[in-house]
């Protein structure tokens, strides 16, 4: 499984940027947020038979 995205932490006005592959995950601050971008945070995960279901639950179980 590879995973890419961008986070928006509260509290910080820089997009944090993450990759992953199987069990290494890399990120780092990257830019500051532009007035006229959405601030919001993405995932895209990429592999085979995902369940969307089970990814979307466990992350809204972190909040």
């Amino acid at each position: 499984m590879r995973l890419k995205g961008i986070i928006a932490f509260q509290g910080d006005n820089d997009r944090y940027v993450i990759q992953g592959i199987h069990m290494i995950l890399e990120g780092q601050h990257q830019r500051p947020w532009r007035e006229d971008e959405k601030r919001e945070s993405r995932l895209v995960f990429i592999g085979l038979t995902l369940d969307a279901e089970q990814l979307k639950t466990g992350f809204e179980n972190c909040a």
